[in-house]
């Protein structure tokens, strides 16, 4: 699958005039609870040339190729991207901690990479992935029986919520980190026996609900809200973003 989403995104590059700065996976695969069938999430960074930045139409700052069952690409333009960078935009910085990269131009990515802690508002951040908490758990997790997978979409944001407002520092990706908080070894215990059945099962697969995690779903939700509106939520002016855009609109011939 590597070889055919590497044809994929030079295919793009080529189509559409860009130079992909940046591709990584996105989805469960990165995260760290793949089932058998999960797909691919491609998520790429990419630039066009310096002239399109300067013309008085805009030019689409986003492109997505054809979903099929096993592969999903989309990616983001430079300016896009930065954009949402300034905003902490939570997805952003996740795939930029991407276990699995599958397109890299070091010196962007380590550019950037060294503005996350500055940029980062754990304010919003934590606010986020609290929000995505409660919606998963009071739309998908309110039954007898719930999709496993589900369980795991909670999870991992409910961790990342715990990780902002604890060590008030940009939370890891890969859920096998963010676990990490959890000292309970019931808690753990139950985690471990989950991911076993996830590991084997489809996305489709259904379970009975699990008392213990929908407990401490519901306190993480609580102690969260509780103490995000307190985090620090200072903001960045764009000056570096400005910098490091147009040093790369120009960087690459094309």
């Amino acid at each position: 699958m590597t070889e055919t989403i590497l044809q994929q995104l030079r295919q793009t590059e080529t189509t559409h005039n860009i130079r992909v700065l940046y591709a990584c996976e996105s989805g469960s695969r990165a995260w760290g609870f793949a089932s058998t069938d999960s797909d691919y999430d491609v998520r790429f960074i990419y630039t066009r040339p310096e002239e399109n930045y300067l013309s008085m139409v805009d030019k689409p700052d986003f492109i997505e190729l054809p979903v099929d069952k096993e592969l999903d690409i989309n990616g983001w333009d430079i300016r896009k991207a930065l954009r949402l960078f300034l905003t902490s935009n939570p997805p952003l910085y996740e795939w930029l901690q991407s276990p699995v990269v599958y397109a890299c131009n070091q010196a962007f990515t380590e550019e950037l990479k060294v503005l996350m802690p500055a940029y980062y508002s754990l304010r919003a951040g934590a606010h986020h992935y609290l929000s995505m908490t409660r919606k998963m758990v009071d739309l998908q997790l309110s039954g007898q029986h719930v999709r496993i997978k589900k369980y795991f979409y909670a999870l991992r944001t409910a961790l990342a919520a715990c990780w902002i407002v604890q060590k008030q520092a940009l939370p890891p990706m890969q859920f096998g980190d963010l676990r990490t908080l959890v000292a309970d070894l019931s808690w753990q215990k139950q985690v471990d026996q989950l991911l076993e059945i996830k590991n084997r099962s489809d996305e489709k697969t259904m379970i009975e609900a699990v008392p213990l995690l929908d407990q401490w779903l519901a306190s993480a939700i609580e102690e969260g809200t509780g103490k995000a509106t307190v985090l620090p939520a200072e903001k960045q002016d764009h000056k570096n973003l400005d910098i490091l855009f147009r040093k790369w609109i120009r960087h690459h011939d094309f």
